[in-house]
């Protein structure tokens, strides 16, 4: 057996020198490939709040529900991304797929600005009624739904690809190779910031200011280019093959527990258990954990199961080995975690949409110039406080506190989501101590002007939002890199493109739900004495208690997520070694 496992290491080592491991030396096409795709895809859904309430004369809520909506599809078309990168293309194809669609989506948003017929007519100052505002007739939708499509199906193919294909660029069998990626993890996200503060500047700039048509050019202008940069790079990737569905294997492991549930486990599992693991998984192999034991009836070998001379199973739905039993508790353990994560993002959501509104109904003006701060260009605090302290945390702080808690990273990743959480609390009570003065200053001092469709505008400086935007970007800083770096080193190594996806599925699910949250809550307060919450004019509503709702659900789920913390059991950690014996060439 010793002299088995020494020529599969060896030969596994002949393989990897075949392959030419770049690493840091392929970064700049990688990451640069990375920023001109996020300039181009934030540069267009940054301001698309803006963009519907304006030129397609829709409702707040009604945009708000459709951005939500929009933004939930794109995170959660990356579960389908996923899978067909790990089952039939491999990630390089996927990217390459992913890049052209969201490059012709792009386009005929942009179109839709540019062209007279694809919009409805502007709204001028006259319209002091909302009625008196025609919206887009069922073609302009049905073309800006177009373009919206073409944008969900290459960012679902991109974004559970990118983060994956950047590590795969490290030599897996390396000491080099963990910090390579735990730095990627955070300059991916550095990148990502950095390009969204360009597009919620510049670009909502020239939409807002200047043309629509002219700044809904630049996306795919920018997107073309990265489009090129990831080409060039062609030769020189390390190009990872799909290796087959992990899916039909966790789909055989409940359908085989299911089907062996009324047998009894054995009193030591880890020695009785059927254990094989195939001779070119790229899986490493898990110990036996005592979690989720029922799982552990797919691996009891009866009298009517077969084996093929190589070891593996005649019949796969009809019994598993215990690898693949522990790769589904992997996935079982991570999903408490994963929705924790999603309820809390929630908060961060209304940063990006009702933060907005805030905005135009504030005092946009510096001092006593006559320029005024687009409204969505707020956001980019957010990933102001995002860019200044990711640098600051790689370089600073996870050193200092390795040395004092002598742990890779310094914190574990389940303490920065934890953190993330506590922080996102804090951003909606913020938020709505600064609504609740915004409202009042509008309500009992002179108004600054009047939106005719949207109410007056509050004398109180925009800048106020400016701290629960600062907090959204720590939040983000602690919880989603956190998360996106868990999802990868928890999951089995031939799902990490699903679990790129996970984190993605989880925006989505926050989106849903915040949308969910948002139709409730107006139903339920628009006929009440107190008024609508979530009304056209905020001056009318109480935006504020709506803030402090997700503050009260945020805490809820805060004490969730400590009991999960508390039962998780890292992958490969705190169970039994498992021998193999059936491992062949």
């Amino acid at each position: 057996m010793g002299e088995m496992m020494e020529k599969i290491e060896k030969d596994d080592r002949t393989e990897d020198c075949k392959i030419n491991y770049r690493g840091w030396k392929i970064m700049p096409l990688v990451i640069g490939n990375e920023t001109f795709e996020k300039l181009g895809a934030v540069g267009t859904t940054s301001n698309l709040l803006v963009y519907l309430t304006t030129v397609f004369n829709m409702k707040r809520i009604t945009a708000a529900n459709i951005i939500t909506i929009y933004m939930g599809t794109t995170n959660l078309a990356t579960l389908g991304g996923a899978f067909v990168s790990d089952t039939y293309f491999g990630r390089y194809n996927t990217l390459c797929f992913g890049t052209i669609a969201s490059l012709m989506g792009l386009l005929l948003i942009d179109l839709t600005a540019a062209i007279k017929k694809l919009h409805p007519t502007h709204c001028g100052a006259g319209a002091r009624e909302s009625h008196l505002c025609k919206g887009p007739t069922s073609d302009q939708m049905a073309f800006l739904l177009a373009g919206f499509g073409l944008v969900i199906v290459g960012a679902g193919s991109i974004r559970p690809c990118n983060l994956a294909f950047g590590a795969d660029q490290f030599n897996p069998r390396t000491e080099s190779r963990k910090k390579g990626i735990n730095s990627f993890f955070n300059w991916y996200f550095f990148t990502f910031t950095f390009a969204k503060m360009v597009s919620l500047t510049f670009i909502v700039y020239v939409q807002s200011n200047i043309s629509w048509a002219l700044g809904l050019s630049i996306p795919p202008i920018l997107m073309f280019i990265s489009t090129l940069l990831f080409l060039v790079g062609s030769k020189f990737y390390v190009k990872v093959k799909a290796s087959g569905s992990p899916i039909s294997s966790l789909a055989q492991v409940i359908v085989v527990a299911s089907k062996k549930r009324r047998l009894e486990l054995p009193d030591r599992p880890w020695i009785s258990l059927y254990t094989y693991m195939p001779p070119k998984s790229i899986n490493s192999n898990l110990p036996y954990t005592d979690q989720f034991r029922f799982l552990n009836k797919a691996a009891i070998v009866t009298p009517e199961d077969r084996l093929n001379p190589d070891g593996s199973p005649s019949h796969p739905w009809r019994l598993c080995s215990l690898q693949q039993v522990e790769e589904v508790k992997c996935l079982m353990r991570v999903l408490p975690i994963w929705l924790t994560a999603m309820v809390y993002h929630v908060a961060i959501v209304q940063q990006q949409t009702y933060v907005v509104f805030q905005a135009l109904q504030s005092n946009r003006h510096i001092g006593n110039i006559s320029f005024e701060i687009p409204a969505a260009s707020y956001t980019v605090f957010t990933m102001l406080s995002m860019t200044l302290w990711i640098p600051l945390h790689d370089r600073i702080i996870v050193p200092y506190f390795q040395r004092v808690r002598r742990k890779e990273g310094g914190v574990t990743l389940l303490e920065r989501i934890g953190i993330g959480i506590f922080l996102s609390i804090l951003t909606s009570l913020v938020s709505g101590m600064v609504e609740n003065r915004r409202r009042t200053t509008a309500l009992t001092k002179p108004a600054i002007g009047f939106n005719p469709r949207r109410g007056a505008i509050s004398s109180m400086s925009a800048s106020w939002l400016i701290p629960q935007l600062l907090l959204a970007g720590l939040t983000e800083a602690f919880s989603a890199i956190g998360q996106v770096e868990f999802y990868y080193k928890q999951f089995p190594e031939n799902m990490r493109s699903i679990a790129g996806s996970l984190f993605f599925c989880g925006l989505a699910g926050s989106n849903y739900l915040s949308s969910f949250l948002i139709t409730i809550v107006h139903r339920t307060t628009e006929g009440s004495a107190n008024g609508n919450w979530l009304a056209e004019d905020l001056n009318k509503g109480r935006l504020d208690y709506f803030y402090y709702m997700v503050a009260g659900l945020g805490t809820v789920t805060l004490g969730y997520f400590l009991v999960c913390a508390k039962w998780y059991k890292n992958k490969g950690s705190g169970g039994i070694s498992i021998e193999v014996t059936n491992m062949t060439r």
